[in-house]
C-alpha cells in the first residue's frame, strides 16, 4: 500500500536523463552528484527538427551542447568538408566556454535532436557560485581541449 503522504523533501531517484549526459562528458568527468546537480540546474534543453542548424559558421560563440538524442554534423558549408558526425552523448563546441570568437564551422542535425546547453555566461555563474568546481571544469576543458589540439596534430602529420 502507498503512503498516504510522501516525503517531498527525501532524494528522489528518478532518472535525469541530463544528469546521466552530463556524467558521460569529459568536461564535467570526476565531479561529485551535487555538483554535476549544479551545472544540470544552470543548463538548457532544447529540441531541434531535421535539417535545423544549431550554429552557422562565423556565429558567435556562445557554450557548448551536449546530445541527448539524435545526430548532428559538423561541417564547413562552403567547403563541404564533414569534420564530425556525432550521436547520443557526444558533445560539441566547447571552446566557445573560453573564447568568444566565432564559430569556425557550422552544426546542423541530421535528423530530430534535444540538446543540452552549457553556456560561457553559466560557467561564468558557477565560476562565482562554486570557485572550486568551476576550477575542476576548467581544468577537465583543459585537459580535453588538449587532447583534441593533439589529435589535430597527429591527423595533420598523417596527411603529409
Amino acid at each position: 500500500m502507498e503512503a498516504l503522504y510522501k516525503n517531498f523533501f527525501r532524494d528522489n531517484k528518478k532518472f535525469d536523463p541530463v544528469l546521466k549526459a552530463l556524467e558521460k562528458v569529459p568536461v564535467f568527468e570526476n565531479l561529485l552528484e551535487k555538483e554535476l546537480k549544479n551545472i544540470a540546474q544552470l543548463t538548457h534543453e532544447r529540441g531541434y527538427q531535421l535539417n535545423e542548424y544549431v550554429f552557422k559558421k562565423y556565429a558567435p560563440a556562445e557554450g557548448m551542447y551536449v546530445i541527448l538524442d539524435g545526430e548532428i554534423e559538423i561541417k564547413d558549408p562552403k567547403s563541404g568538408n564533414i569534420f564530425a558526425n556525432l550521436t547520443s552523448g557526444d558533445f560539441f563546441g566547447e571552446l566557445a566556454l573560453l573564447d568568444e570568437e566565432p564559430r569556425s564551422a557550422s552544426a546542423i542535425c541530421n535528423k530530430p535532436t534535444r540538446l543540452i546547453g552549457f553556456f560561457r555566461t553559466d560557467l561564468l555563474t558557477l565560476i562565482k557560485r562554486y570557485p572550486a568546481l568551476g576550477n575542476k571544469i576548467l581544468l577537465n576543458l583543459s585537459r580535453v581541449l588538449g587532447e583534441r589540439l593533439r589529435n589535430a596534430n597527429k591527423n595533420i602529420i598523417k596527411l603529409k
